[in-house]
């Protein structure tokens, strides 16, 4: 399956993102895109890329640090900062290539130790790090919740706790490994997926499928995302043409 899917990203990739094949690169130019939308995607917090100590804007969102302070009791930065978040995980398209799962020839430290996964197919694949850096599929997040969400799944979690505050709609099961977004990107999310699947080919589980076919309707396109997909366009040269 995982040969399939490299082979079809080979052959059909070709209208996708080819401009902008370094993520500290996509990085830069999505500041500028969010520049006068700064607002974090899952909590919906607004925030301030300017103050390096303290990013986040907690009173405009009800965010509460489910962490506020690490294991060995310094404070956690991430849950002072955003971070640029990828909706799909690299690793969910990052397990195609052989440099994920074997590492290549020129994935080697100085000492001699080889390396493979995300550090290896950014260094040699070049069809990975065009999707790594396709700005579709990249978001501003809390650090902390970016973290936490991990690569879990995108799902519905029954009898729901919040752990980052009353208002902040985001759930995540870490034993079921899946994660709840609040409805209001429900279809923001279901979207970025079908610009994958219809850009690389990217497979999606039917029951995956079924549940962002139902997301897409429920929560249809809102203004910010259509300004979003022109920008990148502008940019990247490719529209999502599930933004309409």
């Amino acid at each position: 399956m995982k040969a399939l899917f490299l082979s079809i990203i080979l052959l059909y990739s070709l209208n996708a993102n080819e401009k902008i094949s370094s993520f500290t690169e996509a990085k830069k130019i999505l500041r500028k895109i969010y520049s006068d939308h700064q607002v974090t995607f899952y909590a919906g917090c607004k925030y301030n890329y300017k103050d390096k100590k303290n990013m986040i804007d907690r009173n405009s969102c009800g965010y509460k640090p489910k962490d506020e302070y690490t294991k060995s009791g310094k404070l956690n930065e991430r849950a002072r900062r955003i971070e640029w978040e990828h909706v799909i995980p690299a690793e969910n398209f990052g397990r195609a290539f052989k440099c994920w799962n074997e590492g290549d020839e020129q994935c080697v430290k100085e000492n001699g130790k080889k390396y493979k996964g995300r550090k290896c197919c950014s260094k040699v694949e070049s069809k990975f790090k065009f999707m790594e850096a396709d700005l579709h599929n990249l978001v501003p997040a809390i650090g902390e919740l970016n973290a936490n969400r991990s690569n879990y799944k995108f799902g519905i979690i029954p009898d729901e706790k919040r752990f980052y505050g009353e208002n902040i709609d985001f759930e995540v099961d870490s034993k079921a490994k899946i994660v709840e977004p609040k409805e209001s990107i429900r279809g923001d999310i279901a979207r970025i997926y079908f610009y994958f699947e219809h850009k690389y080919k990217m497979p999606i589980s039917k029951q995956q499928k079924k549940l962002f076919e139902v997301w897409n309707k429920q929560d249809p396109v809102d203004e910010w995302e259509r300004e979003k997909n022109k920008r990148v366009e502008k940019i990247q040269g490719d529209s999502n043409i599930f933004i309409k």
